[in-house]
């Protein structure tokens, strides 16, 4: 069930970047460049973003330890 969901969320991207796109240019060369070239930005940024997330609930975690621990 999780690969349909993930077809379906890369579908959905696909299709908003293309249609962004083709409204701002009114060319289908554009937004089919825009469809193709969204998801692989996704697939190399995403992976920056989880791991900036995760360093910052580190630090908030480490913070609320040390504040609890001060009191």
């Amino acid at each position: 069930m999780i690969i349909i969901e993930k077809i379906s969320q890369t579908l959905l991207h696909m299709s908003v970047a293309f249609s962004v796109a083709f409204v701002f240019t009114g060319s289908l060369s554009v937004g089919g460049l825009a469809a193709l070239v969204e998801p692989v930005c996704n697939v190399l940024l995403l992976p920056l973003h989880d791991r900036t997330w995760k360093k910052i609930r580190m630090r908030l975690a480490k913070s609320e330890s040390n504040t609890a621990l001060a009191n």
